[in-house]
């Protein structure tokens, strides 16, 4: 798309709609290609006002057909051909009519027919298609690419009447189902006169027994569909008349359905439809494998927080039984390293991703945090910047190293003087930076990480070397201490 609107911008007089169109022209235009077994190249007039005629016409868009060979080797893009050297291309832009009957030629070893197609925006022709395709393909067609090539010469003659493509399609298109996937094609009152092998096949998968051609798709979608539809919703007959653009899925326990309705016009009149349509059963049943596996971790997560939560309730009862001060402060400290690791399983269990809203976790650990200081009315924390979210992985250590520097710092930096704790995040491309400041009375002399007794350091250094594959920098200033944590994402 980026090269199209930078050919249309350099030569031609196409204005923003009209390169919006032209847009959802190339958008749509495989299913044109596939139909009618040809290369499809577009090409837009070459002039330098919309009131001077032009000197010729760049090929701004080229597809090939999944269908059948392509004639060309080489992308066309960029091509140009100027006035009266292409007279098919001419004559289309100047006539608004499609030419066919022209005399094939040979490209290469390759004996080519060409037909051109206006595309007709706004009440005026604004660009021409050229269709190529093989000549020797089109002798003795089978009922398959006789029904393809009038589908095709149908939608064709809608580009060239401004109907198609079809306008506020939305999302409809996305994904297309293809034309090999399956094509049913509809007369006026929403009969099958024609089926492809693929389309046959998939209802057959549904259950459908004996024929489709003849009978109403509505009428047999209905039989095939065991669910009855949703009150307040349309039938699936009525979705399935050929009268709207509409995007269906059917299903039953043995198989499921997209189908893409696509109402042909001619002139003002609808004439029929067709009915792109794909097998999306085993698309739909790793959908639901998907669901199903995502709810059972989110229930894992949530079944591993109360597991921890009723750890955390049982070592508090016997901290409470203990009158050694030393023993219940260590069994205090255990339950805040188990509540920090709770809180990322809570969020895990909330979420449909296994990442964590590491942000949001920190808010909890700071009110923690400031829940057991001693001096919770006196102390204030300062958070700068976010990390946003991060895998399970890192989230569960990372959440157990900053609760561990938080607590070091209520205890023993801010414990005498200080009053403030920052907490400054910041994220990159590939790393994340995390600095803990407090304004107390810094570090002891001689103070050295690897070999500091402090059980919560060796804790931080531990998880950070093994878990986190990343550093931790403690400095002593006059303004405090600053504990920068860097590690990978």
């Amino acid at each position: 798309m980026f090269q199209l609107d930078n050919l249309l911008g350099g030569r031609t007089t196409v204005t923003i709609n009209q390169s919006h169109r032209l847009r959802e022209l190339v958008a749509d235009w495989q299913l044109l290609s596939d139909l009618s077994f040809a290369d499809l190249i577009l090409w837009v007039p070459i002039r330098k006002d919309i009131k001077l005629w032009p000197t010729g016409h760049i090929a701004v868009a080229h597809i090939r057909p999944t269908t059948s060979s392509t004639v060309f080797i080489n992308d066309v893009i960029g091509n140009e051909v100027t006035w009266g050297s292409s007279p098919n291309i001419d004559e289309a832009l100047s006539t608004g009519d499609i030419v066919r009957n022209t005399e094939p030629e040979r490209i290469g070893d390759v004996l080519v027919k060409e037909e051109t197609i206006p595309v007709f925006f706004e009440g005026q022709v604004i660009a021409v298609i050229s269709r190529h395709r093989n000549a020797e393909h089109m002798r003795s067609p089978g009922k398959l690419e006789l029904n393809y090539r009038e589908i095709a010469n149908h939608l064709y003659q809608m580009v060239a009447e401004g109907n198609f493509p079809y306008q506020s399609a939305g999302s409809l298109f996305e994904p297309v189902p293809r034309v090999g996937d399956g094509l049913i094609r509809l007369d006026v009152n929403g009969t099958i006169s024609f089926a492809s092998p693929n389309a046959k096949s998939a209802f057959s998968r549904m259950g459908l027994r004996g024929e489709l051609e003849g009978r109403n798709l509505g009428e047999v979608a209905e039989q095939v569909v065991i669910a009855s539809p949703n009150p307040h919703e349309e039938g699936v007959r009525t979705r399935l008349n050929g009268k709207t653009l509409r995007r269906v899925e059917i299903d039953n326990q043995g198989a499921t359905i997209d189908l893409l309705v696509l109402p042909l016009i001619q002139g003002k009149d609808r004439i029929g439809a067709i009915v792109l349509l794909q097998n999306v059963t085993e698309l739909r049943r790793r959908d639901r494998e998907l669901v199903t596996k995502d709810a059972t971790i989110r229930e894992i997560h949530h079944r591993v927080k109360n597991n921890l939560q009723t750890v955390s309730a049982l070592l508090r009862l016997q901290s409470r039984r203990i009158d050694d001060p030393a023993a219940a402060a260590a069994l205090d400290e255990a339950v805040r390293r188990i509540a920090s690791i709770a809180l990322v399983h809570e969020t895990l269990s909330n979420s449909t991703e296994n990442t964590v809203a590491f942000d949001e976790v920190l808010t909890s650990l700071v009110t923690h945090a400031l829940e057991l200081s001693p001096r919770m009315g006196q102390l204030s924390i300062e958070r700068v910047g976010q990390l946003g979210s991060l895998e399970s992985r890192i989230a569960t250590p990372l959440s157990l190293v900053v609760t561990e520097l938080i607590h070091n710092a209520l205890e023993h930096g801010l414990f005498e003087s200080g009053t403030r704790l920052t907490i400054e995040l910041q994220r990159y491309s590939n790393e994340g930076l995390i600095t803990i400041s407090d304004d107390g009375v810094g570090l002891p002399d001689g103070f050295n990480l690897l070999t500091s007794p402090n059980l919560g350091l060796q804790i931080v250094r531990t998880l950070i070397e093994n878990e986190l594959k990343g550093e931790l920098k403690l400095e002593s200033t006059h303004q405090g201490t600053h504990a920068k944590l860097r590690f990978p994402l």
